[in-house]
């Protein structure tokens, strides 16, 4: 906070006035000035000591109605501030705010010694930012002087990424598609994996399930069986090269992908998946398994992410077995880089580019992306990369 000057702008024209007054009072013989002059010294000097003699001192306590502010969203900011004063002073307050909240952290500071002051604050840029401290600006009884004071410490306040709703990945399955979209068939896995069915003509006899045969008395063989695996993958691609120079100044596209991977994320465990988000260099981020201390863990974590740093292949990130739905969300990506993303065989590989170069989507979709532009509406660019299959509710496609 740059300080204030000791005397207000009145305070100074009193001087001013009072230096006048003395050279008048020489100029013409005419004592009367002389004691105006002093007068108005005096005053100056009053004012002075009424509003900085006096110790004042207090504890400030802040609770914040919401423990993470989401962008965009309203919270209620309550400060209790006891101070110890021979007198309660006529001033303003102050609740001094970071820059990632907007609010009217300011008024008459109460008469009522020990009342709650209360204001409402919006998020507006996500990080981890502190509040306060609380200043008093009082002013003495003539407006001549003033003094401006610091109390408390700063209470910090985590601005989240906006989440926003999506469309489900199929309208048919609903909740319940983190079982339904992401099984896969395999082959060979023993008896846990595997239903026997009745013998038809033309079935090899390698698979004939002889526990079963001897237990039904028909001649039964072994049939693959879908097992759920109802995992998901979300990638935040933060590689440097991917988005605008980061400086003082908030860029929008890396902003509107953060609050994608967040939406994403958290709606595919609605929809029943189990989801890891990972970085494009392979950072944990968040690992969601319904509980809210995941969600939480997740929306701190992208509070504080920044472009850096340079990204793995894709098919690095998941150990071995390929997810359900796997959603990339990338920056300026060009027609070379897209034609080198692999998704390993992910049953509903998604890409969501906020700058795509000429050929970018063409050249993902050729190993199977459904890829859609991020701007603004992410509800929109959810919608428009659903894959055809996933959007109507079909089946899945192994690869």
């Amino acid at each position: 906070m740059p300080r204030r000057r000791v005397l207000t702008g009145r305070g100074v024209a009193a001087l001013l006035a009072g230096l006048l007054f003395v050279i008048a009072a020489n100029l013409v013989a005419a004592p009367i000035l002389l004691y105006v002059a002093m007068l108005l010294f005096l005053l100056v000097i009053f004012a002075v000591l009424v509003v900085h003699v006096p110790r004042r001192g207090g504890p400030v306590t802040r609770r914040i109605s919401t423990d993470l502010l989401t962008v965009g969203e309203e919270s209620q900011v309550a400060v209790r501030f006891d101070l110890r004063s021979l007198r309660i002073p006529h001033g303003i307050w102050r609740d001094r705010l970071p820059p990632a909240v907007s609010g009217d952290a300011t008024g008459e500071f109460p008469t009522d010694n020990g009342t709650s002051i209360r204001y409402a604050i919006t998020g507006v840029r996500r990080g981890v930012w502190a509040v306060g401290p609380l200043s008093l600006h009082t002013v003495d009884p003539f407006g001549f002087a003033q003094r401006v004071q610091e109390f408390g410490e700063t209470r910090t306040v985590t601005v989240v990424p906006e989440v926003v709703p999506l469309a489900p990945l199929s309208s048919n399955i609903g909740a319940a598609g983190g079982t339904a979209h992401t099984s896969t068939t395999r082959l060979g896995q023993g008896s846990d994996n595997l239903s026997p069915r009745r013998y038809v003509s033309g079935d090899s006899m390698r698979r004939i399930h002889w526990r079963a045969t001897a237990h039904r008395g028909d001649l039964m063989v072994r049939q693959e069986e879908e097992e759920s695996s109802p995992d998901a993958l979300v990638v935040l691609d933060r590689t440097a090269r991917r988005w605008e120079r980061q400086g003082p100044s908030v860029d929008p596209a890396f902003e509107a992908a953060v609050s994608a991977c967040a939406s994403v994320a958290l709606h595919l465990v609605q929809e029943g998946y189990s989801v890891d988000v990972l970085d494009s260099a392979g950072t944990v981020l968040g690992r969601l398994r319904g509980h809210e201390d995941d969600r939480d863990g997740l929306l701190v974590a992208l509070a504080m992410v920044r472009p850096q740093g340079e990204a793995r292949d894709i098919v690095t990130l998941f150990d071995g077995t390929p997810p359900g739905p796997l959603v990339l969300i990338t920056g300026r990506i060009d027609e070379e880089d897209a034609a080198l993303l692999r998704h390993g065989g992910a049953s509903a590989p998604i890409l969501l580019m906020t700058d795509p170069l000429p050929g970018a989507s063409e050249a993902a979709s050729r190993w199977g992306w459904s890829s859609a532009s991020l701007a603004e509406d992410i509800a929109g660019a959810w919608e428009d990369a659903l894959p055809a299959r996933m959007a109507t509710g079909g089946g899945h496609v192994t690869r």
